[in-house]
C-alpha cells in the first residue's frame, strides 16, 4: 500500500502571490497548455486562444490575480522563477484594448470568459483553454487548480506517487510507524528517497530562506495594498513601534513579533510578491512566522527548521490526502486550519515533544478551525485574511503549549478531525467556499 507523503519541497513550494489555487495553479496550467500544443506540434497552427475561468476561479478570479495568472503561463512563465512585476496588471492591459502576444497569437480580453456557476468539472477552481484555427478548435484541456498549487487534468486520476519507504495513510498509522522515533526522521527519509540527501536539504533551505525574505520584504514595505479595498500596509509600521518599545527600555511580548511577521507575509502574497505557500498561498503566514519564533525565542538552527518543515509536511500530506488544503472544497478550515496544525505540529517537534504529542497539537490547532469559512471581501486576499494568519500563528503556539503540558494522551483523534473537517467542509455551502457570495464578503461595504 502506497503512502500519502507530498514532499515538503512540492507542498512548500516558492511561487507568487495572491492566491496558489487561483495565481499558482492557473500559471503551471496554461503552460502545461502550451506545452501541450508545442508537443502535439499544434502551435504553428493557432491563430486564437480561448480562456476560461470556471466556479470559484471566475468568482473571485479578478481579485486573486487568475487571468495575469494564465497569461503569464500561456507565456511560459512558471511560479518559483518568474518576475511578480511581469505578471501582475497584464489583465488590466487587456481591459484597457490592448493585447498579449503569445507564441505569434494575440489574445485579447475577449478570449477570456468568466464562469462562476460553472461548478460541475470536478472541483471548484476549473479553467478550460482552447486553440482553435478559423472555427476549428484544435486542442482543449480542462484543468482543476486542486489547492496548494497542485493541478490535475479534469477527467484524469491524480499520477501515483513515488515509491518512499514509508505507507501511513492516516496520522494512527504514521504514529504507528514513528513508534519512539521522530516523525520528522520518517519524512526525512522519504524525502531522500524522493530527492537525495543533497537536494532534499538544499531544497528545505531554499524554503526556509524564501520564507525569511518574505518577512523581511513585508516588514520593510509601507503602502496600500492593490485592489481596490486600501487596505494600508500594517505590519512594517508595527515593526517600527516594536522596536522603539524596546529601545525604550519597553516589553515586547514575544507574541508581538510573531503576529507583525504573520501579517508581514500575508501583506507581501496579498501585493502579489514572492512568497512560500504554506500549505496554500492563502495561510501561508502561519508557519513561516511560528518558525521566525522558533529561531528568535528559542534559537532554533538549522537542523530545528528541517524538523519543523519535515514534521509539518507529514501532517499537511495527511490532511490532503484524507480532507483538503483548498478553500474553494473546505472553506478557511482547509487553508488556515491546515496551516495552523501544520505549525503547531512542527513547533511541538522541534521544542522536544514526543510523537503523541506532535498529533494532539495539531488535533488541537485544527479542532478550534473547524467551520471556518472563506470569504475575502472583494475577492482579495486581505479581509479578513491577513489579520487570520496572525491570529492562526498565535493558536499554533497555543496549542503545542497545551500538548506539551501533556502526556500525549487525549479523547479525540487527529484523525477524528480531519475527518470531521471534510464532512463539515462537504456540508458548507458554496457561498462559503472562496465564492465572495456570502459571509464578510457581502456584509463589509467595498469603498
Amino acid at each position: 500500500m502506497s503512502g500519502v507523503y507530498v514532499s515538503a519541497l512540492e507542498l512548500f513550494s516558492i511561487g507568487i502571490g495572491p492566491s496558489s489555487s487561483h495565481t499558482v495553479g492557473p500559471m503551471r496550467a496554461a503552460r502545461a497548455f502550451v506545452d501541450e500544443l508545442r508537443e502535439h506540434d499544434l502551435l504553428g497552427h493557432v491563430d486564437r486562444l480561448h480562456i476560461r475561468l470556471h466556479g470559484s476561479l471566475a468568482a473571485t478570479g479578478i481579485g486573486h490575480g487568475t487571468p495575469d495568472a494564465v497569461l503569464a503561463g500561456l507565456r511560459g512563465m512558471t511560479p518559483e522563477t518568474c518576475d511578480p512585476a511581469l505578471v501582475h496588471g497584464r489583465w488590466a492591459d487587456l481591459s484597457a484594448g490592448g493585447s498579449i502576444d503569445v507564441e505569434g497569437i494575440p489574445v485579447t480580453a475577449a478570449d477570456v470568459a468568466f464562469e462562476p456557476f460553472a461548478r460541475d468539472l470536478g472541483h471548484p477552481n476549473a479553467l478550460t483553454l482552447a486553440a482553435t484555427r478559423g472555427e476549428d478548435e484544435l486542442w482543449a484541456s480542462c484543468y482543476l487548480s486542486i489547492g496548494g498549487g497542485f493541478i490535475l487534468r479534469a477527467g484524469s486520476r491524480p499520477p501515483e506517487p513515488t515509491p518512499v519507504p514509508s505507507s501511513y495513510r492516516t496520522a494512527t498509522e504514521l504514529l504507528a510507524a514513528v513508534g519512539e522515533g521522530r516523525i520528522a526522521d520518517v519524512a526525512w527519509a522519504d524525502e531522500v528517497a524522493l530527492h537525495g540527501e543533497a537536494e532534499a536539504a538544499r531544497g528545505l533551505d531554499a524554503i526556509w530562506a524564501a520564507m525569511s525574505a518574505c518577512v523581511a520584504a513585508g516588514v520593510s514595505a509601507d503602502g496600500v495594498l492593490p485592489g481596490g479595498l486600501r487596505v494600508r500596509r500594517r505590519a512594517a509600521a508595527a515593526q517600527r513601534a516594536l522596536d522603539e518599545r524596546a529601545a525604550r527600555g519597553e516589553r515586547v511580548a514575544a507574541e508581538e513579533r510573531l503576529a507583525v511577521w504573520a501579517m508581514a507575509i500575508n501583506e507581501e502574497n496579498a501585493a502579489g510578491g514572492r512568497v512560500v505557500t504554506a500549505p496554500t498561498n492563502g495561510a501561508a503566514g502561519v508557519l513561516p512566522a511560528v518558525l521566525h519564533y522558533l529561531v528568535a525565542e528559542h534559537g532554533a538552527g538549522r537542523d530545528d527548521v528541517h524538523t519543523f518543515l519535515l514534521t509539518a509536511a507529514a501532517i499537511g500530506s495527511i490532511v490532503k490526502a484524507n480532507a483538503s488544503i483548498s478553500g474553494a472544497e473546505a472553506g478557511c478550515q482547509g487553508e488556515v486550519g491546515s496551516a495552523c496544525a501544520m505549525a503547531a505540529a512542527g513547533t511541538t517537534a522541534v521544542l522536544g515533544g514526543t510523537p503523541r504529542q506532535v498529533e494532539n497539537a495539531a488535533e488541537i490547532a485544527m479542532e478550534h478551525h473547524l467551520g471556518l469559512t472563506c470569504d475575502p471581501v472583494g475577492g482579495l486576499v486581505q479581509i479578513p485574511c491577513i489579520e487570520r494568519n496572525a491570529v492562526a500563528a498565535a493558536t499554533a503556539l497555543t496549542a503545542a503549549r497545551i500538548a506539551l503540558l501533556g502526556d500525549g494522551q487525549h479523547v479525540v483523534s487527529l484523525d477524528t478531525v480531519i475527518e470531521t473537517m471534510r464532512q463539515t467542509g462537504a456540508d458548507m455551502s458554496s457561498r462559503y467556499k472562496e465564492t465572495s457570495e456570502a459571509g464578510l464578503a457581502v456584509n463589509v461595504v467595498e469603498c
